[in-house]
């Protein structure tokens, strides 16, 4: 029996269909969710396409496409059809991110027309809690970031973003972009630092959030702070905001070869439950 597959760009109107899909793995899929609960399929609010993978005429697999191709229960079969509508529509993003397995899939059938990429992150855990911290004592200084604050913040983002990407985020567009997405950021009140005479010490934000899952990222800590356990007690304050007003699971991901910052987050509370891999360009 010959089973009919096509992949193509889904319609507005395939709102529910998709996010049926993207709710099916609330944790893995809460940066896409978030963005498609907020923005919907339409490609200029969501900064990108949606492409769907159907088999029999019905939607089974997801792949996001924009400033990150992102697979989304992604079946081996799915991901060969994003692949190919990938290689024909040419590199548009600066990285794919996603669960590992689908991920390294994808990346294996694009390198050849892609590659190289600048880096490959083959396995970066992904953690989860949904305990208020009981080990570590929450930092009573970490807050909310004040709208106000934006030029406070802004260069604690800037240096956290070049020493985990490799790239400042201020090329290209002069930080346009990133700007208007560290100050939506605080405007949501999903942006949390602890500030001394003016000065991060510690900073994360919750990068994404849905009722039923939110995501922590941008974890810094000034470099002469660093040591002291500042992240501990600062993670397990966003934690405490982050179950009390945003979701009931918090996750986030982190580099493999982050050996202090693992152990960090085991000590905060959260437990691995599968791995991220990205690749950047």
């Amino acid at each position: 029996m010959l089973t009919q597959t096509t992949t193509r760009v889904l319609e507005p109107s395939e709102l529910d269909a998709a996010l049926a899909i993207l709710e099916s793995e609330p944790v893995e899929n809460a940066f896409v969710t978030s963005r498609v609960q907020v923005a919907g399929l339409d490609p200029w609010r969501l900064g990108g396409e949606m492409w769907g993978w159907y088999a029999d005429g019905r939607l089974r697999s997801l792949c996001y496409s924009g400033a990150n191709l992102v697979p989304i229960c992604a079946t081996p079969e799915a991901v060969r059809g994003f692949a190919d509508r990938a290689r024909r529509t040419g590199r548009r993003c600066s990285s794919i991110v996603g669960p590992a397995e689908p991920t390294t899939q994808l990346w294996r059938l694009l390198e050849p027309s892609w590659g190289p990429a600048r880096e490959i992150r083959a396995h970066q855990p992904l953690m989860v809690t949904e305990q208020v911290p009981a080990a570590v004592a929450p930092d009573p200084l970490v807050r909310r970031i004040r709208k106000a604050e934006l030029d406070v913040i802004m260069p604690a983002c800037v240096a956290m973003f070049t020493e985990e990407v490799g790239v400042s985020p201020l090329a290209g567009d002069g930080g346009l972009l990133y700007q208007a997405r560290v100050a939506e950021l605080v405007g949501a009140g999903r942006s949390f630092a602890r500030i001394e005479d003016g000065r991060v010490i510690f900073k994360a934000e919750i990068g994404a959030a849905t009722t039923r899952a939110c995501q922590i990222q941008g974890v810094w800590v000034d470099p002469e702070f660093r040591g002291r356990g500042l992240s501990e007690a600062g993670m397990a304050a966003v934690v405490r905001y982050a179950l009390a007003d945003v979701a009931p699971v918090v996750s986030l991901y982190v580099n493999d070869y982050n050996t202090p910052a693992r152990a960090a987050y085991r000590r905060v509370g959260f437990r691995e439950v599968g791995a991220f891999m990205s690749v950047l360009f």
